[in-house]
């Protein structure tokens, strides 16, 4: 066993997967603990020592990083979301620097652009992030909440919404991280919709 989370500054509930670096650490999210009981980004050394990079304070910084493991770019920034916290309480797409400084690129405001990125993250050779939200978006069956996006988050953080779930036939709740192929094409699941309403499998081109 490398880690016991215990609850408290370390973390707890650590849901997401994990990173690995050239030097054997390991690099991951817990959804609650730290130092706000609001979540943790966390490092875990290669001889087992963990070191707690960032405590979410459950404020405009954000709240509870959920699934999906961290991403981290060529100089080392590391991206994930939040599920909550954030300017209006619907979660956010954060940067966090070696040093532990975070930065939210993005707050989701919990209408057409999205609420509760429940996934990860992917990122572009171009530094563009893509990801989904859990609901947000367009109201669909009767949900005022909205049945989830696919967005794409430019490096001078402007959000473009690639596609709002409508529900029925095109699905409901994508709680995915996405995949991309070599042509640009996206693809995820959504949990439920679809024809027998247990969940659809999608392609977004961009």
């Amino acid at each position: 066993m490398l880690h016991t989370f215990t609850g408290g500054s370390d973390g707890g509930e650590p849901v997401a997967g994990l990173i690995l670096d050239k030097k054997g650490n390991l690099y991951g999210t817990a959804f609650y603990g730290g130092a706000n009981d609001d979540g943790v980004v966390f490092e875990l050394a290669a001889g087992g020592k963990e070191t707690v990079l960032y405590s979410f304070k459950g404020g405009s910084d954000g709240a509870n990083p959920y699934a999906g493991s961290l991403i981290a770019d060529t100089a080392g920034n590391f991206y994930g979301m939040t599920y909550a916290g954030g300017a209006k309480a619907d979660g956010t797409v954060y940067e966090l620097k070696r040093d532990g400084t975070e930065t939210v690129l993005h707050s989701f405001a919990g209408g057409s652009d999205g609420a509760a990125p429940f996934a990860g993250l992917i990122m572009d050779s171009a530094g563009n992030l893509y990801g989904t939200t859990q609901f947000g978006g367009m109201t669909c069956n009767g949900m005022g909440s909205g049945c989830g996006t696919v967005f794409k988050l430019t490096p001078d953080g402007t959000e473009t919404v690639l596609h709002a779930f409508k529900g029925g036939l095109d699905g409901i709740e994508p709680s995915c991280t996405l995949f991309a192929d070599g042509a640009g094409n996206l693809y995820g699941t959504t949990t439920y919709g679809g024809l027998y309403f247990s969940g659809t499998i999608f392609t977004i081109k961009e």
